[in-house]
């Protein structure tokens, strides 16, 4: 239960030719403490609600739990929500054995792009795709609770 992530800006569109599927995600927070975040995620036809612990000093690991719940429930979860609900295609990308989840946004961050990868441990090495740019890992502005709050075109 502890998810190891890196975050990166994307510098081109490139990766929608490599992406083998897309969703549209919409999702709230019913909780933004920095200690702990409780999202509520609707991903198509699916329902789920994640708690996320503060991140350690690095930005790479924190505690994830998460559990599916049905789409009623994550629809009335969502008007519970704090302001700022955010609302994103995500593409995914295979490239050698790992997965990269691009996050298009729309809305108030339209404009940002950030790819994601999951990795098994903290000095696990990975291929970049050349639309692949800075790296944002630790940086809490990009974090989608963050964005909520603060959205891209503010910035």
């Amino acid at each position: 239960m502890i998810e190891i992530e890196r975050k990166f800006l994307v510098t081109s569109l490139d990766f929608k030719e490599e992406a083998f599927k897309s969703t549209r995600i919409i999702q709230g927070f019913l909780n933004t403490d920095k200690a702990r975040t409780v999202r509520v995620r609707l991903k198509e036809d699916h329902g789920f609600i994640t708690v996320k612990g503060l991140s350690d000093n690095e930005g790479l690991t924190r505690f994830e739990w998460e559990k599916e719940i049905s789409k009623h429930e994550a629809e009335a979860l969502l008007n519970l929500c704090e302001p700022g609900v955010i609302d994103k295609i995500r593409y995914e990308i295979n490239i050698e054995n790992h997965l990269f989840e691009v996050d298009v946004f729309s809305g108030d961050n339209e404009g940002l792009i950030i790819a994601e990868i999951e990795l098994k441990s903290k000095k696990e090495t990975f291929k970049k795709p050349h639309w692949i740019g800075e790296e944002v890992t630790g940086n809490v502005k990009y974090y989608n609770a963050q964005l909520s709050k603060k959205p891209y075109k503010t910035w």
